[in-house]
């Protein structure tokens, strides 16, 4: 493979790459502006996910320890 050609296809993913995240930031933006309870219940369940997460690492790491 030319090595012009390696570098144009990893500059289109690259670019490709940009264009999928801004596309997710205008929809993350756009579900805030137009259902704001509904985002902040999500954010919520994500937090309690997280939350419950550490707490069961910090479970397992307590048995492990005894």
């Amino acid at each position: 493979m030319p090595q012009g050609t390696q570098r144009e296809r990893q500059y289109e993913m690259a670019q490709a790459k940009k264009i999928a995240l801004y596309m997710l930031i205008v929809f993350v933006l756009y579900t805030i502006i137009k259902t704001p309870a509904r985002a902040a219940d999500l954010v919520q369940v994500g937090f309690e996910g997280i939350s419950d997460a550490a707490k069961s690492v910090g479970e397992f790491m307590s048995e492990l320890v005894n």
